[in-house]
């Protein structure tokens, strides 16, 4: 017997304040607030660990949850990692809607970087209010034929070469000529 992955369940992050969230993400990206539940014991280890937990509606059968965990020590972020790497990433349907998102989120205080052309896509990166860090991006109109031109043989070569050198292959480097010049 074998199995394939179907899709993303959900996602689940924590959270500093359930309701806080809840409203936010309602506010800033339009997510309906679809389930919650809450228990005092963790049901897969049984610990005494009361939580909320929350789902939001992230499109197209796309859920991101939350936890809220009164009883743990405040939540902090692998300081190790730098801020930019552990991020969540939304599409959206094309620049008009990055730009009119990019706008609704500055006129309610939230801070925006971006707009950064990734050759395939185009980014903005803000976080929530727990610190997570997010983004919201639409595919480029010519990014079919810029992924085309990244061939098996490539990203293979580019895995190979990066495990050996831990140094970035420059097979890819159109992708961000743009950007960084």
């Amino acid at each position: 017997m074998t199995f394939a992955i179907e899709k993303i369940h959900h996602v689940a992050y924590r959270c500093k304040d359930a309701q806080e969230t809840v409203q936010w993400y309602k506010t800033m990206l339009h997510m309906d607030f679809i389930l919650a539940f809450a228990e005092d014991h963790v049901p897969s280890t049984k610990a005494f660990d009361p939580y909320m937990h929350l789902f939001l509606d992230a499109g197209q059968g796309n859920v991101l949850a939350f936890f809220e965990l009164p009883t743990q020590p405040e939540m902090g972020r692998d300081e190790n990692t730098p801020q930019w790497v552990q991020h969540i990433a939304f599409q959206v349907a094309d620049q008009e809607a990055l730009l009119a998102a990019k706008q609704h989120l500055e006129q309610h205080g939230v801070q925006v970087l971006g707009v950064t052309n990734h050759g395939i896509f185009h980014s903005i990166y803000f976080f929530d209010p727990n610190g997570h860090r997010l983004e919201l991006t639409y595919n480029d109109p010519n990014a079919a034929h810029k992924i085309a031109r990244i061939t098996e043989e490539m990203k293979l070569a580019m895995l190979k070469e990066w495990s050996e050198t831990k140094r970035a292959p420059h097979h890819t480097h159109f992708l961000h000529e743009t950007e960084l010049g």
